[in-house]
């Protein structure tokens, strides 16, 4: 059975070495594009397929928007990870406060030394889009963060959901940022 892959691969729109600068709904202030509200974008695509495509140990990738669904994947498995190691169940705001800090803080993007595919990613092709991707990525992670807390936290027990937790060990092609 393949791994799922992005919907946007055929989305035209601006990359940095090999990754996609897809448009988002956000409400942080970056360079991202703004996406139509109405339409799913790559973070949305992110939540959805994340528990099935972290089942798999291949992925291939098939376009650019595939190299960003990968590095989000990765993204949201860091975070199930760092609030399952917290001592005590994490509430809503502190969840939220938690990834948010390590949305921003500083992490291998592509091209880097430590970046853990480089073997699949193109680095930037200067110094400025090199500064623009992880300003992008930043962006990007900080929404995702923001989403992610919304679903972990939906049923209102102010209690991370099970189904979500389950995940926290699986690693997505076993890598990790």
């Amino acid at each position: 059975m393949p791994a799922y892959h992005s919907s946007l691969n055929e989305f035209d729109c601006r990359q940095v070495g090999n990754v996609s600068i897809l448009p988002i709904k956000t409400r942080f202030r970056g360079p991202a594009p703004v996406a139509d509200p109405d339409q799913a974008d790559i973070i949305d695509e992110t939540l959805d397929l994340f528990r099935a495509n972290s089942l798999f140990r291949n992925f291939e990738i098939k376009g650019p928007a595939d190299r960003s669904l990968i590095i989000l994947i990765l993204f949201v498995s860091d975070c199930l990870s760092k609030i399952g190691a917290a001592r005590t169940v994490p509430t809503s705001l502190e969840a939220s406060k938690m990834l948010n800090t390590l949305a921003v803080d500083n992490f291998p993007t592509p091209g880097d030394a430590n970046f853990p595919l480089n073997a699949h990613y193109a680095p930037p092709a200067s110094r400025v889009d090199a500064d623009f991707l992880r300003t992008y990525l930043t962006q990007v992670r900080q929404e995702l963060a923001a989403r992610l807390v919304e679903r972990l936290y939906a049923d209102g027990t102010n209690k991370p959901s099970k189904w979500w937790m389950a995940f926290q060990k699986r690693r997505f092609m076993n890598r990790s940022l």
